[in-house]
């Protein structure tokens, strides 16, 4: 199914690329990663304009389909989940979104879903839209520069090893926030420790 959406899109070309990227951040299921990896196949060349188009799309799907989670999402997690469940997890992703989208870049699951539950668990749209850019960013340009620097032969590459090296990344992303979070713990630690010593 991949290739044949990615073939139907290469056939209407930078245009193509566009629409799908754009869909892929609001709901559509096959990701543009397939449609821009053909068309970079087809001429190498254009691999860095491809990935500006698809980059561009995607950031401006990315508020639609916070709309959607927003409108729709809430409504759907209230009638089968319980109020305190809802409660928990809008209040797990306000805490942690920030490494939840910026990490879910990088991994093979579509990034549709981090927009909307970010609408759905009313996460700063504009936080959103940043970490978004970061990470999509990494995503779409990779796979750009290695067809424009080294053409068709980067196509192994790009399909066989590509989600390992984005895997690689997002470990190293876990390891970074986990990090913070645990200074950031021991930061507030340290005031209520003088406070007590002081009282």
């Amino acid at each position: 199914m991949a290739q044949q959406v990615s073939e139907f899109f290469e056939d209407f070309g930078y245009i193509g690329m566009f629409i799908h990227s754009f869909i892929d951040a609001i709901i559509f299921p096959i990701p543009a990663f397939f449609t821009q990896v053909s068309l970079s196949m087809l001429d190498p060349q254009s691999g860095i304009w491809l990935a500006t188009v698809g980059y561009i799309a995607c950031l401006l799907g990315t508020p639609v389909g916070y709309v959607i989670g927003k409108k729709l999402g809430e409504p759907v997690l209230n009638k089968f989940l319980k109020p305190k469940w809802v409660e928990k997890a809008t209040e797990s992703f306000t805490r942690n979104g920030e490494a939840a989208i910026l990490i879910g870049a990088f991994t093979p699951i579509p990034f549709k879903v981090f927009t909307i539950l970010s609408g759905c668990f009313h996460y700063s749209i504009w936080k959103l839209i940043g970490y978004a850019a970061i990470g999509r960013a990494v995503k779409f340009y990779v796979v750009g520069v290695a067809f424009y620097l080294f053409g068709q032969a980067s196509e192994e590459f790009v399909t066989e090893y590509l989600t390992y090296f984005m895997a690689a990344i997002a470990v190293i992303l876990i390891g970074l926030f986990y990090f913070k979070k645990k200074l950031d713990k021991k930061k507030k630690q340290q005031p209520e420790s003088q406070e007590n010593f002081v009282g």
